[in-house]
Formats: structure tokens, sequence, C-alpha cells
């Protein structure tokens, strides 16, 4: 009799194995994304890219991380300056993207996987591309097209990831506020939550949202203005300012625009708002305001020919999230009320020190300035979405319990057993992130005469003398890389 219930206890739980990884593997229900990453990041750290690629787990289309190891795998191709193969894959997620979209308005994609993840975890479900990640996508896409001289198709990207932040902008609140909703109808208020989840306040910092990326405002503007599109690029380096108010380059480029289009009520804000602000460089010179240096800067460029040098300096490998545990107190499906221990995605509470980059030209000290961190991104972007994730899990915790006593009943202790174990190794948090992005983007901006230009730079203790050349009125593009002691340069005339 005792070997019939072990058969059925065993049949009952390979059943739930198999149901729950029909479009998972094994590795990505029973183990968390950020240890099968581990080795990636590591050779990414040290700037070892083709290694880095090699060890990105390999994953059908029918799997739930496709699209995550797709994204893993354009960036490292990015970095290995493999745009052409970087481009497809991004394009690729894209697609991807567009039709989960389609998907979930007529509500059809998601009912298997669901049912998949109630009885395992959400590792089972598809990945679910957030907003912050989205608007990189585009932005890296939009620089895989200038690396092939293509403005036209960056243009393309960078009005995409402008929509993104736009459609993120409209449902953020509503979506946070029915989260938090039925979270509580499940028993669980924010303020219980708050108490037992770490906190990733400093992780956070000053971030008001996850998906408002001042970068891609900024790079858009950029580009807007290599193309003659002086209007569009001063709106999107306005959204840039909202997002970073501090960023002195962006206020340059603010207040530029604005005096060269005419901006008078702009003008006079702005003027008033920047009086206090740092001046032009890292002159000693503190007592002039960012308008006053600018007006004498223009009236310089107009009887001297210049170019404008535009710097991005991505820095580090953003921090994975890591797995907690806490003790919840959950109705179970009889009314009482039992603690249960869940799994949760986190990230460490803690934010790296960049010191960035600094140049100096001409007798004066240039710092560039950070206008994206995206650690804090990605934890802010944690902090909203997990009141989804608890119910979830809540969700989840009655659904097993209800399996195992069903087990227990018809396979005896062994039944009870075998649900038990499965529990336990099943209560895994979903770690999944774009884990290959950089942790902090830092912009400077200066002017330079026509010509060739080579200039010593100093990034974060580490110096590289970078060659350049300046075209009249038109703007160079250098992208910098650092991860580690790793410092790599492109430079792109636009």
């Amino acid at each position: 009799m005792q070997n019939i219930f072990f058969r059925t206890s065993l049949s009952i739980t390979l059943i739930l194995l198999l149901s729950s990884c029909a479009a998972t593997s094994f590795g990505d229900i029973f183990s968390n994304y950020n240890k099968q990453m581990q080795g990636v990041k590591s050779a990414q750290q040290k700037g070892n890219f083709e290694q880095a690629l090699s060890l990105v787990p390999e994953r059908s289309e029918s799997n739930g991380s496709y699209n995550l190891s797709l994204l893993e795998k354009a960036r490292l191709e990015y970095l290995a300056n493999q745009h052409q193969q970087s481009q497809q894959n991004f394009e690729l997620v894209y697609r991807q993207v567009q039709q989960a979209e389609q998907a979930a308005k007529i509500q059809l994609s998601r009912g298997v996987e669901n049912i998949a993840a109630v009885i395992s975890n959400d590792n089972a479900t598809r990945y679910d591309i957030p907003y912050y990640e989205q608007s990189m996508l585009h932005s890296y896409q939009a620089l895989n097209y200038l690396s092939q001289r293509d403005l036209s198709g960056a243009l393309v990207e960078i009005r995409r990831a402008n929509l993104v932040q736009n459609k993120a902008l409209k449902a953020n609140q509503q979506a946070i506020f029915d989260s938090q909703k039925e979270m509580a109808q499940k028993g669980v208020s924010s303020e219980s939550l708050a108490s037992k989840y770490p906190s990733m306040n400093t992780a956070i910092g000053k971030v008001k949202n996850g998906f408002q990326n001042a970068y891609t405002f900024y790079l858009s503007g950029v580009l807007y203005e290599a193309a003659g599109q002086s209007n569009d690029a001063y709106i999107d380096y306005k959204k840039a300012l909202e997002i970073y108010p501090g960023n002195s380059t962006v206020q340059k480029d603010v207040w530029r625009l604005a005096n060269r289009l005419g901006m008078g009520n702009d003008i006079q804000l702005f003027k008033n708002r920047f009086s206090h602000d740092i001046t032009h460089g890292k002159s000693k010179d503190n007592s002039k305001s960012i308008s006053q240096n600018i007006g004498q800067i223009d009236n310089q460029q107009a009887l001297t020919p210049s170019g404008q040098l535009v710097i991005l300096v991505e820095q580090g490998i953003i921090n994975s999230k890591q797995e907690v545990s806490i003790h919840l107190p959950i109705f179970t499906s009889h009314g009482d009320v039992r603690f249960y221990s869940v799994a949760l995605p986190s990230y460490q509470n803690r934010l790296r020190q960049y010191s960035g980059l600094s140049l100096s030209y001409q007798g004066k000290q240039y710092q560039s300035q950070e206008i994206v961190r995206l650690q804090s991104l990605a934890a802010k972007q944690l902090q909203d979405e997990m009141p989804v994730i608890v119910t979830r899990q809540i969700v989840r915790v009655i659904a097993k319990e209800e399996v195992r006593q069903q087990m227990s009943r018809k396979g005896g202790d062994i039944g009870n057993i075998l649900a038990a174990l499965y529990n336990v190794a099943s209560e895994k948090a979903d770690t999944r992130s774009w884990s290959t992005l950089p942790d902090s983007i830092h912009i400077l901006r200066m002017d330079f005469s026509p010509g060739k230009h080579e200039v010593e730079m100093n990034i974060n203790g580490n110096k590289r003398t970078v060659t350049f050349e300046i075209n009249e009125d038109r703007q160079t593009l250098v992208k910098l890389t650092t991860i580690g002691s790793y410092i790599h340069y492109q430079s792109i005339n636009l």
C-alpha cells in the first residue's frame, strides 16, 4: 500500500514539475538568475566580452527568459564593437515587446504561464522588460546606428525611447495604486511589507520613479541638434533638465538653445534659476552665473569658428538582484492566519561612488556629471512592483499548501514529504534583470576649434589619451566605457 501511495505522490510531483517547466528550463526554475550570470559579469568586469558572450545561457524562443538573454547578448556585442549583431538582437527584443503588448490587450498569452507560476515561482513566467530597460534598449540601438553612420536610423530609435517614457508616465501611478490595493485585499498592507522587506532607499537615492531616464532625453537632444532640429532638441534637453536639474551640462544646453530660439519666457525663468549654479567648467571664478558664462561663450563663438565635443561616460556594471526571505502573515483557504516564509528579489542598499571624467584644456579643468544612475532606476522600479510580486506570492503559497494537503491525504507521510520538499526547492525569487547594463552614465560637453585634437582624460583615476576630430558647427560624439580597469572609447562625427 505504501508503494502505491509513493507512486501516486511521485506522479503528482512530477506532473507539477513538468507543467511548471513546460516553457522554462529546470535551471531557471530552481536556481536564481543572478547566479547564472555570475560568470558572465565576471568576464565583463575584466573587459573580456567575447568570453562573457559565450557564458550567457542559451535559451529557446519558447523560454520565458529568451528576450532577456537577447538583451544581455546585444549589450555585450555592443561592448565588443559587434554593432550589426547587437543591432539584430535588439531588434528581435523590440519585436517581442511589441508582440507581448498586443497579446496583453486580448489577455490570452499568459494563462498557461500563470498556472505554471502558481505551482512553481515567477521564473516560470515570461520576463516583462521594465520601462527603464526598454528605454536603454532603444538608446543602445541608436548608438549602434550611429556607429554605422546612420543618423536617421538613430533618430527612429530615439523617438521609440521617448514613446516608452511617455507611456510609462501615463500608466505608472494608477498601476502602483491598483497593486497596493490588491495586496491589501490579501491581508498585507504597504506598511506591514515595508517593516519586513529590506530597505533600498540608499540605492534608490533621489529618483522619483523607475522609468524617467534623463540620459535618453539628453542623447535625443544631441541627435536632434545634429539633424538640425533645434526645437525638438530643446524640448528634450528641458525634459532631461527636469529629471536632473543640477546637471550643469544640461543647464548650459537648455540656456544656449533658449537664447538661440528666442524663448523669451524661458530665458527669464532660467536666468533666475541658474543664477547661483556652477560656472562654466571648473574655473576658480565662481562669481559668474551660467547665463553670464554662456553669454560670453556665445559672443566668442560668433568670432571664432568652433564645434562641440559631447562625451558619454558609462561606468561600472549594475548590481544584480539578490534573494531575501521574509515572513508574512497569510490567510489560508480556511480563513485562518499562518506565517509563511516567502522569497523575494531585492537590491543591495548601496550605491558605488564614481569620480567620473576630468580633463584639462586651455588652463581650465572640466568635470563630467551624472545624467542617470541606472541602479537607482532599477531599485525604484522593483520597489514599485513589490506589491504585485507579494500578491502573486500569497496566491502561490496558498496553492502550494493546498497541493501539499492533497498529497498528504493521498500519499500519507511520503506524499507530504515530497510536496514539502518541492515547495521548499521551488521557492525561488525572480532575480531576473538586464544585468550587463552600466551602473552610472555621466556627460560632458565642450567647445573646440575645428581640426584634430588630443586630450588626456582622467577617468576614475585611470588616464587615457583620446583623439578626435572637430568639424565647424557640428558635434563629435565620444562614447567612453570604463568597467574596472577596462577603458575604451569610440569617436563619431555627427
